[in-house]
């Protein structure tokens, strides 16, 4: 059973309201450290199959279900199984922080362009770490961005706060942005983040409540949407999948979980109660 602490009062009306009027509701969740775990090859870092069932179902309930990642967006379609998940027909990714979007009822793709200067980055970077006396640094091209990991180096930490400025220079000579995580410095395009993804889906879906479940610093301005969102009076629920990488989350949140594990279980519950509301409804 997922445990937690006492939500607030406006946490428990707004969870309140989407039992109440679930399809009125827009749900919309990070993929990596919030459904997926952080491993050390990206590549194998597969969604909870807990997690992706749980949506499955809520899906048959909610009025829409999407996520917004970091990731490209069909990588994160992949690694979580999303097209062969019944009652996800309708579900709506939005990768590389909103400037990817796939849509599991047409299987529609879309993607603005990459920026050249992601290539030119990435061409400086073994010169950068030869210079900083780092090696076995992986670099991750995403397309829109580029991921240099620290997390299978000896000292990671360490080497995380090496790059951490040299880094955000070079992202700054190129226009572009710098966004720290857990054990990764992701460079990519600027003005777009997962707060303008949000405020999009929003606007699309005309959604009255939210439920954003995060657990990393790029998931912030998603936050900072939510919590306005609040503040107009509409219901939100804001959900932290955290660990002992990454806190920043947790004094903002309404829930704070036990990482993928803990929001696969909560997701879990919260279909059940749905389901449970919908029998007794009939």
């Amino acid at each position: 059973m997922c445990s937690y602490g006492p939500m607030s009062e406006a946490a428990a009306q707004a969870l309140r309201a989407v039992k109440s009027q679930p399809k009125a509701t827009l749900l919309a969740v990070d993929f990596d450290g919030t459904l997926s775990p952080i491993v050390d090859d990206p590549a194998q870092a597969y969604a909870h199959p807990d997690a992706i069932a749980a949506l499955g179902r809520l899906g048959h309930h909610l009025g829409t279900i999407a996520i917004i990642t970091g990731r490209p967006a069909m990588t994160a379609v992949k690694l979580g199984h999303f097209k062969e998940m019944t009652g996800l027909e309708s579900l709506v990714v939005l990768g590389q922080y909103g400037a990817e979007r796939w849509e599991a009822a047409t299987d529609h793709f879309e993607a603005a362009p990459e920026p050249k200067e992601i290539s030119e980055v990435e061409d400086e970077l073994p010169a950068l770490f030869a210079e900083l006396g780092l090696t076995g640094v992986r670099i991750e091209h995403k397309g829109r961005a580029i991921g240099v990991h620290t997390r299978e180096l000896d000292d990671s930490q360490g080497a995380f706060d090496a790059l951490l400025k040299p880094l955000r220079e070079l992202a700054s000579k190129y226009g572009l942005h710098l966004e720290p995580g857990k054990n990764v410095l992701e460079i990519r395009g600027s003005g777009i983040d997962k707060g303008d993804a949000l405020r999009r889906l929003l606007a699309d879906t005309g959604a009255s409540q939210v439920i954003f479940a995060g657990d990393d610093l790029g998931d912030l301005p998603a936050f900072e949407v939510v919590r306005e969102l609040r503040d107009e009076g509409h219901p939100t629920l804001l959900v932290c999948s955290a660990s002992e990488e990454q806190d920043a989350l947790a004094k903002i949140s309404d829930l704070v979980l036990d990482g993928p594990q803990g929001v696969a279980e909560w997701l879990t519950e919260l279909a059940d109660s749905l389901d449970t509301a919908g029998a007794g409804s009939r």
